[in-house]
């Protein structure tokens, strides 16, 4: 049939576009179904954008600290148009980087809303009308979106998401940023190092709540330090909005209210999962408890032949996790089809890392030491901090720490927790150890470069077992 396919991927995003090149590769007939922009929120409004701003915000930072390595800089000044302009156009950069990746591996694009109407049956509508895509296998991979606070809802004008915070009309002066994981925190550090004053509430008792306590603790103490302010333990009772500010009023553990004035607020509460309007329900397609789909670990669902992956499936709502399970997937139906040289492994999420990219950088793998413990293990922890490393002295960036977390009995490396400069280019040397099932026997006799941060790791280990040796 002149629309049949073997694979359809709904959503072009770094799951999506993963699996239809992966599909290509393994020879599979495959199409994509994207209804605005090639690669998805991450490519184009997340994860790469963001980090174009952030490193506009790094450099505006270190001019403004030039002085401190022998520099003279004076009269700095940040354009945001510009810094925005530079950062929109990463992103088109690399989105035409996907669409060439699409020609490249013969992988026909159909713009346009997608909806499952049967089981190998794809109802596209575009610009161009409607039309029917068939295939044997039909991958969802939709996304997900920003999670609304009913009393903020966004405006895009003095309430914003994250996408607004990406393309301010205007630079915030006194901001409060509503959540403290990975994307709050980062617009934080950003319009922080900008200028703007900035604010920062979480309901949870402590800053990024996910991570290990050691990190939070020294995260928040490092961001104080620039000026961020913070409110732990706290919620958001009531939020008027008026032409030229936002009055917040925030309830506190004890029960006491109070009610502050801000020129412009974020909201970062988390993510929900596009699931509307696809057919789901009409094919009984099965939700989890928080509505995302449900999947095995290759990404079947529970009707053969509709696959799922990406943010629209269980945690952790990370594009590599995306990306990686992009991979599975198609290997998994490549293997259902007759394919036997694939031979995929399903999802391990202890060996997926998790990166922040604040000023200074967080990173992590696996469990944090609390989550170790209650797990039942005896651990072993090691904990290395940067000013007893040479590169990071000479780097003029001696805060921070390496913390591993080791099981006691086996030696088995558990997790691995990092807060400094580039950690968040450390944290996989870990996860590769994770994969591999090393324990700290292969740490400790393995040989890291000198001198480089990387040294961190190699002491982080021996000072579980007593043997550091720079501090």
């Amino acid at each position: 049939m002149a629309d049949g396919y073997d694979v359809i991927v709904l959503g072009s995003g770094p799951g999506g576009y993963v699996a239809a090149i992966r599909c290509a590769q393994l020879g599979l007939k495959t199409a994509i179904v994207e209804r605005e922009n090639l690669g998805g929120i991450c490519l184009n409004w997340g994860c790469i954008p963001t980090k174009a701003l952030l490193r506009s915000a790094e450099i505006f930072h270190y001019m403004n600290h030039a002085k401190d390595y022998g520099l003279a800089a004076e009269k700095v000044t940040a354009d945001l148009a510009a810094v925005v302009a530079r950062s929109r156009g990463v992103a088109s950069q690399l989105n035409k980087g996907v669409t060439g990746l699409m020609k490249k591996n013969k992988i026909t694009v159909h713009m346009g809303q997608g909806k499952l109407i049967a089981p190998g049956k794809l109802e596209v509508t575009g610009d161009k009308g409607s039309e029917t895509l068939e295939a044997r296998h039909i991958i969802v991979a939709t996304g997900a979106r920003a999670r609304e606070l009913p009393k903020a809802k966004s405006d895009g004008k003095r309430i914003w998401t994250y996408r607004h915070a990406m393309t301010p009309a205007e630079m915030p002066t006194k901001l409060l940023v509503i959540g403290s994981g990975a994307i709050g925190i980062e617009f934080a550090s950003f319009y922080n190092d900008m200028g703007a004053d900035v604010t920062v509430v979480e309901m949870m008792d402590r800053i990024v709540p996910v991570e290990d306590a050691d990190v939070s603790t020294f995260l928040e103490k490092a961001l104080k330090k620039q000026g961020i302010k913070f409110q732990t333990g706290v919620n958001v009772a009531g939020v008027e909005t008026g032409d030229a500010a936002v009055k917040v009023t925030i309830k506190g553990k004890d029960g006491a209210e109070t009610t502050t004035e801000f020129s412009h607020v974020i909201v970062a509460i988390g993510i929900v999962p596009n699931v509307e309007n696809l057919g789901l329900e009409d094919l009984n397609i099965e939700p989890d408890k928080r509505f995302h789909i449900k999947v095995d670990g290759y990404g079947r669902t529970n009707v053969p032949g509709i696959w799922a992956l990406g943010d629209v499936t269980e945690g952790p709502w990370l594009a590599h996790k995306a990306s990686h399970e992009g991979v599975t997937t198609a290997e998994a139906i490549a293997q259902e089809l007759g394919n036997t040289e694939v031979h995929p492994h399903p999802l391990d999420r202890s060996n997926i890392p998790g990166c922040t990219y604040c000023h200074p950088q967080i990173a992590s793998v696996g469990m944090t030491e609390a989550k170790a413990k209650e797990a039942g293990y005896d651990v072993k922890v090691g904990n290395f901090p940067f000013i007893g490393n040479g590169k990071a002295t000479a780097l003029g960036e001696a805060e921070g720490f390496v913390k591993t977390v080791f099981d006691a009995k086996t030696g088995e490396l558990l997790g691995a927790h990092m807060v400094g400069a580039e950690v968040t280019e450390l944290i996989q040397g870990y996860v590769v150890g994770k994969t591999l099932e090393t324990t700290e026997a292969e740490l400790i006799q393995s040989v890291f470069p000198h001198p480089t941060l990387s040294e961190m790791m190699h002491e982080s280990a021996l000072a579980a077992y007593g043997r550091a040796l720079h501090i």
